[in-house]
């Protein structure tokens, strides 16, 4: 005998129902748990920044680089997450997902190390936001005979005119060239250096635009993040800092250089962030002297790149830009901060001639409230090499050194 069942359309609907129903249920669970999964992603980073007792951060991400990898395989992982971003009013959340956003977009490890510093420290996880990852960190080794070399009225220079620029500027005092952009008719009692420090031995040295970097040249080549920028801290204006700590060391100050990237990834508040940054250094320290050093613009001319030879080497020219309370913020060390440029401008050019360019005078604050002798110094700019930044320390170093002593 032969079974035979009829099947209705009214049968098929309804098993097809049961299978949709089958499937969406499915897809419910095994998004659930990949949700579940990438909550106890986040949770294992957090164990993980809670016990690093001593390690580099940029160790303890590289161990966790593996998880992310499995636990993390599109965009659209990253875009679905956003829900639960959402959901918890929780600051730190954010910092672990920018990690992970960070790891999966496979930025530069440095670039990684740095930003995340800055996040965790904001947030108590650490003390301090300098760079914590040294590992191939490049170096210039400071010798006695570099000392020697800058010593005092053993030097003779010539600026250099190719790739230079005609300087220009309306006030001079004793010599020191000014360029007053700024809304104030500067008298010689403004100009006049008459201004000294209790503290002479502290010194902060720090970088609103740390991304800056310099022509490529064969010794000194590097991965670009922008035009003339880099992320990498061995060929940004980050090194230049470092070398000016070395030389600054080596004639005893005492030397704060922090390295934290203000104008990565975004550029644009970098002012801001750098203002938190020394704020949070001044509260541990009383340094007179706070230097944010910089690259000068590209400008309409890439080439440019003001240079000196001194004692038979190239050296980048510097340029003192000193801002004031032109722009409406509040700014009383302005005249303070003007007058010490002065006083630099003034032993540099009785030392090494050429070895500065115009002092710029602007409107814009640009941190210099935070310390009678806070000041932006532009090392060279797009046109010059590393090379010749690094030699520049050498030079200004020794001028700070006899007008500080």
């Amino acid at each position: 005998m032969i079974n035979l069942k009829v099947v209705t359309i009214k049968d098929i609907i309804k098993n097809l129902v049961k299978l949709i129903a089958i499937i969406i249920f499915v897809i419910f669970i095994t998004r659930f748990f990949g949700f579940i999964s990438k909550v106890n992603i986040i949770e294992n980073i957090k164990n993980k920044i809670n016990s690093l007792e001593g390690k580099t951060f940029i160790e303890c991400i590289n161990d966790n680089v593996s998880i992310y990898n499995a636990g993390l395989s599109n965009k659209e992982d990253l875009l679905a997450n956003k829900d639960y971003d959402k959901s918890k009013n929780n600051t730190n959340e954010d910092i672990f997902l920018k990690i992970r956003n960070l790891i999966f977009f496979n930025m530069d490890k440095n670039a990684i190390s740095k930003i995340l510093n800055n996040e965790l420290s904001m947030f108590g996880f650490i003390e301090n936001r300098n760079n914590i990852d040294s590992t191939n960190k490049k170096t210039n080794d400071v010798k006695e005979d570099d000392i020697k070399i800058a010593e005092k009225g053993k030097s003779s220079t010539k600026v250099i005119d190719k790739n230079n620029k005609e300087e220009v500027y309306n006030k001079v005092y004793n010599g020191v060239k000014i360029k007053n952009e700024s809304k104030y008719n500067l008298t010689q009692n403004d100009l006049k250096p008459n201004v000294d420090f209790k503290n002479k031995k502290d010194i902060v040295i720090y970088h609103t635009h740390t991304c800056e970097s310099y022509t490529k040249t064969e010794k000194y080549t590097y991965k670009s993040s922008g035009n003339y920028r880099t992320t990498d801290l061995n060929y940004s204006v980050a090194r230049v800092g470092e070398q000016l700590t070395k030389y600054l060391k080596k004639y005893k100050f005492s030397v704060i250089h922090n390295e934290t990237y203000h104008d990565y990834p975004k550029y644009n508040g970098s002012y801001a962030r750098s203002l938190d940054t020394v704020s949070k250094i001044m509260k541990k320290n009383n340094a007179s002297l706070v230097i944010d050093l910089h690259r000068d613009a590209i400008g309409s001319n890439s080439n440019y790149g003001p240079s000196v030879k001194i004692n038979g080497e190239e050296a980048a020219q510097l340029m003192f830009v000193i801002g004031t309370d032109g722009g409406g913020l509040t700014h009383k060390n302005w005249k303070k901060n003007l007058k010490f440029a002065i006083k630099i401008q003034e032993k540099a050019n009785k030392m090494y001639p050429g070895l500065f360019r115009p002092i710029i005078v602007r409107n814009s604050r640009y941190n210099q409230h935070i310390a009678e002798g806070g000041c932006i110094i532009e090392v060279g700019a797009t046109g010059n090499t590393l090379e010749q930044c690094l030699v520049s320390m050498k030079y200004l170093s020794a001028v700070i050194n006899e007008v500080m002593n």
